[in-house]
């Protein structure tokens, strides 16, 4: 037994469990958080109950609660989601299972998805012409009142781009009034064929509602629907989650806008830190002598990679924003003031503020690649004929460009994942348009924009009905690890071209 210990095995057993429990714990959160998220994209079959006193439920059922009562006898709890929120006032109701008379799953009834309150279960009787649509009718008349109104409203929006570019025409005020005359008339055309028709419905109590085509975002009847047609819904649900904007206070809709912010966001701070983290270890390690104030800057460098992320976001709001924000719209921008330009939280301010908050890890990463390298090889340069700079622009830093992919590898996968300092100098709940369009300057760097951790705290703990937006939390949460390892993946493939380019850093 003393031999075994002696030998270091029980170290190697230690060590390659930990690493294994680890890897397993790591593997089962992201399956949790995939199997939670993902599956609320997939058609759920509705339900409808008659209880023992007549009433009739319809909706998914979403949970079964396990109670004990004084007898110690088990019980169960249906929690169901009965959706029409805009009609009952709220998404969920509990009813105890001994109370259920029976249970069914009609082939009719239908999900609406809107573009306000939520979703809708119920059947449908027939449209506002008096037609009675079977399932394949439904889907039809959706998918064409869809293209109609979007037609007619892309038509509406050129007209009205037109009249803003009329403002700005050197026209004689009879032409002017002319061509404004004519494009108002085409406005107000193109309005009143944008009458809405609309579905008349039927809900759990018999009550009738009337639904307008331009509320309809999707409608499916999930009891219906084969493996295939589920399946197939499934992939589109997820493409609408992913490419759509969000609605409803953010519990409904998609998250495109966050993902543009968060990927746009990383690759800023990206090219921000990455100049500053090298240039800094090459000072330290290459021309810096070994002194106090040297060994005291690298103190404080690692120090900085532990002070809380919530500091950094005060230094950023107090230096970035107030300070050289504000002395930007003084000399640049003094005519727009009061309202300020750069003086206020935007992505610029976020990108720098991660910056700085990413910077030692780069300078520590660059700094270890750098020492890496044998004092043989630089010297051999000298020894040709090739100046400091030379050596390490040509030689040194290609060499070590491996360890400095590793350090922007890091910077990333805590970068992305930030969300307290942002809150201070840039990111918002809902951004109404993106930092990047077709207006020049083209990139916006002084818009605020929304980041996916800052939408998993929004929807997660400042929804109006936080239960109903749990699923949305997974599917985020699990976005934005997909967003994180796809960016990490994309520079662990940099890096290890670099380093097969320069195996010579092995020898």
């Amino acid at each position: 037994m003393k031999h075994w210990i002696k030998s270091g095995s029980p170290w190697i057993w230690l060590t390659a469990g930990s690493v294994s429990i680890s890897m397993i714990a790591v593997l089962g959160i992201l399956l949790l958080i995939g199997w939670k998220g993902l599956s609320y994209f997939w058609p759920t079959a509705l339900q409808e109950w008659h209880t023992t006193d007549g009433k009739v439920i319809i909706g998914q059922l979403y949970d079964v609660e396990k109670l004990h009562d004084t007898n110690t006898e088990k019980l169960e709890r249906l929690v169901i989601k009965v959706g029409n929120r805009d009609i009952n006032g709220f998404d969920f109701i509990n009813i105890d299972k001994n109370k259920i008379k029976s249970v069914s799953k009609p082939k009719a009834l239908v999900v609406v998805d809107r573009l306000q309150h939520g979703k809708y279960f119920g059947t449908i009787i027939e449209t506002s012409n008096g037609l009675e649509l079977n399932r394949q009718q439904v889907e039809s008349w959706v998918r064409s009142e869809k293209a109609k109104i979007d037609l007619l409203e892309q038509e509406q929006y050129k007209l009205y781009r037109q009249l803003d570019a009329l403002l700005n025409s050197e026209l004689t005020d009879g032409e002017f009034k002319k061509q404004e005359e004519s494009l108002n008339e085409q406005v107000k055309e193109i309005s009143s064929q944008l009458n809405y028709s609309y579905l008349i419905l039927k809900d759990s109590q018999g009550e009738i509602y009337k639904l307008s085509s331009d509320n309809v975002v999707d409608i499916w009847f999930p009891n219906a629907m084969s493996l295939q047609e589920k399946t197939q819904h499934w992939f589109e649900e997820l493409y609408g989650f992913i490419s759509d904007n969000p609605r409803e206070a953010n519990s409904e809709g998609g998250v495109f806008p966050a993902i543009f912010g968060t990927i746009l966001l990383v690759l800023l701070m990206s090219v921000i830190v990455m100049p500053l983290g090298v240039i800094a270890a090459i000072y330290l390690h290459e021309y810096a002598k070994p002194n106090m104030l040297t060994r005291l800057v690298r103190i404080a460098v690692i120090n900085l990679a532990g002070v809380p992320s919530i500091v950094y976001g005060v230094f950023g709001l107090g230096f970035f924003v107030y300070v050289v924000g504000g002395t930007l719209d003084q000399l640049f921008y003094s005519n727009e003031l009061p309202t300020p330009t750069f003086g206020t939280p935007g992505l610029l301010w976020s990108a720098l503020t991660l910056a700085i908050l990413t910077l030692p890890v780069v300078i520590v990463a660059t700094e270890e690649g750098l020492s890496r390298i044998p004092n043989s090889v630089r010297h051999g340069s000298l020894a040709l004929g090739a100046t400091q700079f030379e050596t390490l622009w040509k030689i040194v830093l290609p060499m070590a460009s491996p360890a400095i992919m590793t350090g922007l590898i890091l910077a990333v996968a805590r970068a992305a994942g930030e969300v307290a300092p942002l809150m201070l100098v840039g990111v918002v709940k809902l951004a109404p348009s993106l930092p990047v369009d077709a207006v020049a300057p083209y990139l916006h760097l002084d818009r605020k924009f929304m980041h996916l951790g800052y939408h998993i705290y929004d929807v997660g703990f400042q929804s109006p009905n936080v239960e109903a937006a749990r699923p949305i939390v997974y599917a985020t949460a699990f976005l934005l690890v997909t967003v994180i390892i796809g960016l990490n993946l994309t520079a662990i493939a940099i890096r290890n071209n670099l380093r097969e380019k320069y195996r010579t850093l092995e020898l």
